[in-house]
């Protein structure tokens, strides 16, 4: 019994004791520690104290220094996407006929063609996978035609994926159900592209491609907001080659002419048009009615007629 109460005074600390214990090293600073790539450690600069270490290097053990070199030398696949018919999961046998060392095969030659052929065929085997793989054709070929950013190209493949599903494909042109798609998405993505233009790069026409617009709108209960002249302003002023200022102007004399309520019903093109003329004007920018109605995407007679409704506004004097 004397023992273990020995043992337990000797182990328990009085608060004498515990006051003059020395007081705790303060904890490196953020910017100060350094990882130190040869022994997988963390180091503090000041001190030299490991903070921590046996630290798993996840770089990948070789370099590149440009982008192209280093997409040859990634050993990982393409990111998921939706506009590819098989969502990108696939895989692709090479056709550099080399191994893994960059020698060129002989004897496993003609497997590989036969693997390939084989690997090309199962890639696309029902129905449905061969509708995508067409839509998806034709959505890329449309896309770079109309120089749409990726995630408009995203949302018309993911629109389309669901018109696949409800039906609603079966028994149309898949021509006409990818440009009404483009059209949605980019009434969804608030970027300027008409259905005039959407439809000079197709072999449909304009009313067909209105009518699948319409379908989708009603069979996948889409809801779309109407457009804004504004998203056509900085097009219509890049493409006339005017400074950056015209945008403001342009954009100030929009929201005017709503709080004036004379937008209503109006094309949104042919305001954004009239609108940058009238900007052009003010900053000592000649442009002529028809070269912006060329660049816009609309007649000279609207740009003419929406010009003299926002003049009467702003109070200009117009011919």
């Amino acid at each position: 019994m004397g023992v273990l109460t020995m043992f337990i005074d000797s182990t328990t600390s009085s608060p004498e004791s515990s006051m003059n214990s020395e007081p705790k090293k303060p904890k490196c600073p953020q910017d100060k520690i350094v990882y130190d790539a040869t022994h997988g450690e963390y180091v503090c600069q000041d001190t030299g104290e490991v903070i921590e270490e046996k630290v798993i290097d996840e770089r990948p053990e070789w370099r590149a220094f440009t982008s192209e070199e280093r997409g040859r030398r990634a050993r990982t696949g393409g990111p998921v996407t939706a506009t590819v018919h098989d969502m990108g999961f696939a895989t692709t046998i090479d056709y550099t006929d080399r191994d893994a060392a960059g020698r060129r095969l002989t004897e496993k030659k003609h497997e590989l063609v036969k693997l390939r052929k084989w690997q090309a065929r199962t890639r696309i085997i029902t129905s449905v996978e061969r509708n995508l793989a067409q839509a998806m054709n034709e959505l890329d070929r449309l896309s770079d035609i109309l120089n749409l950013p990726s995630y408009v190209k995203e949302e018309a493949a993911r629109i389309y994926r669901n018109a696949v599903e409800k039906g609603i494909v079966r028994g149309r042109s898949i021509e006409s159900i990818i440009a009404a798609t483009i059209y949605l998405a980019c009434r969804e993505m608030k970027v300027p592209r008409s259905l005039d233009e959407i439809t000079r790069h197709t072999r449909v026409n304009r009313k067909e491609i209105a009518r699948c617009y319409r379908l989708l709108l009603r069979e996948l209960r889409i809801k779309v907001a109407t457009t804004d002249p504004v998203d056509y302003v900085p097009r219509i002023v890049h493409g006339l080659g005017l400074p950056g200022q015209a945008v403001k102007i342009a954009i100030e004399i929009i929201n005017k002419a709503k709080e004036q309520g004379v937008t209503g019903g109006k094309d949104p093109a042919g305001l954004a048009a009239a609108a940058v003329y009238i900007a052009a004007e003010q900053l000592g920018e000649k442009r002529t009615q028809k070269e912006i109605a060329h660049v816009a995407g609309v007649t000279e007679v609207t740009v003419r007629n929406r010009y003299k409704e926002l003049a009467k506004i702003l109070g200009l004097e117009y011919e």
